[in-house]
C-alpha cells in the first residue's frame, strides 16, 4: 500500500504524498511547485510556463485522500515565445468553444484582459460550464480562467422528486457513501452536509448533484474527514 491510500496521517506525510504525486504527474515539473500542508490544508507556490499546468497541479493535489482543501498560489509566467495579444487569446478562445461538442457557444460571451479568460452566459446543464472552462485553459498564452457562466436548467421536477434521484444515484456511486451524505432541496439549490474520506469523494457526490435534472445550484458543504 503507498502512503497516499492510508486515511490517517500528519501534514508532513500529506506534503511528501503531495510531492511525490506531483513527481508522478507528467504535466508538471515538480521542482516548480513548493507545497506547504497546514491542518490539511495543502498550499502551491511557484510559477509554471503555463495555465494548463497550474491546474493539472491543483488537481494532483486533491487526489490525496487526507487533503481537506487546496490553496493554489502557483503564477503563471509565459514564456516570452507563447504570448499573444488579447484579441489573438480570445479569437482563440471562441473557436476552442465552437469546436466542443458539449457547449452551447452561441450563448456565451468571451473577454480577454492581460491573458486572463472571463467566460459569461448561461446553459442548461453544468457539465457544459465545466466543458467551456476546460476548453479554455488548455489554450497557449491564457494566464486564468474566471468561469462566470450561470447554469439555467429547463424544466423543474419536484424537491421530493429531485431528492430522490439524487440518492439514487448516489448509492450507485462506487465512489461515495450515501448514507454519510445529507441532502436538502430548496428549489432548484441542492445543498449537501456531511462527512466523506477524501476529496475525490466530496467531489463526486457533487458531481452526482449537478447531474440531476433541473439543478441551477449546489452548496457543497461536506467535510473531509481526516
Amino acid at each position: 500500500m503507498t502512503p497516499s491510500t492510508t486515511t490517517t496521517g500528519t501534514d508532513e506525510e500529506i506534503q511528501r504524498d503531495v510531492l511525490d504525486e506531483l513527481d508522478w504527474e507528467p504535466r508538471v515539473q515538480p521542482h516548480e511547485i513548493g507545497v506547504t500542508v497546514q491542518e490539511g490544508v495543502v498550499t502551491l507556490t511557484g510559477w509554471v510556463d503555463n495555465y494548463a499546468k497550474k491546474w493539472a497541479a491543483e488537481r494532483s493535489a486533491h487526489r490525496i485522500n487526507r487533503v481537506r482543501a487546496v490553496a493554489n498560489d502557483i503564477e503563471v509566467r509565459l514564456p516570452s515565445s507563447a504570448e499573444r495579444s488579447d484579441a489573438d487569446i480570445a479569437l482563440a478562445a471562441t473557436r476552442a468553444l465552437e469546436w466542443d461538442a458539449f457547449v452551447p457557444v452561441g450563448n456565451l460571451d468571451v473577454t480577454v484582459s492581460n491573458g486572463w479568460v472571463v467566460l459569461r452566459g448561461a446553459v442548461e446543464w453544468e457539465y457544459q460550464k465545466r466543458a467551456a472552462e476546460r476548453s479554455i485553459r488548455r489554450l497557449t498564452s491564457v494566464r486564468g480562467v474566471t468561469n462566470g457562466i450561470s447554469v439555467r436548467p429547463v424544466g423543474q421536477p419536484t424537491a421530493d422528486e429531485l431528492e430522490r434521484l439524487v440518492v439514487n444515484a448516489l448509492i450507485r456511486s462506487a465512489e461515495t457513501d450515501q448514507e454519510r451524505i445529507d441532502i436538502d432541496v430548496q428549489g432548484d439549490l441542492i445543498v449537501l452536509t456531511g462527512a466523506v474520506g477524501s476529496w475525490s469523494q466530496r467531489q463526486e457526490a457533487e458531481r452526482v448533484a449537478w447531474s440531476a435534472p433541473g439543478v441551477s445550484a449546489v452548496d457543497n458543504h461536506l467535510t473531509v474527514r481526516l
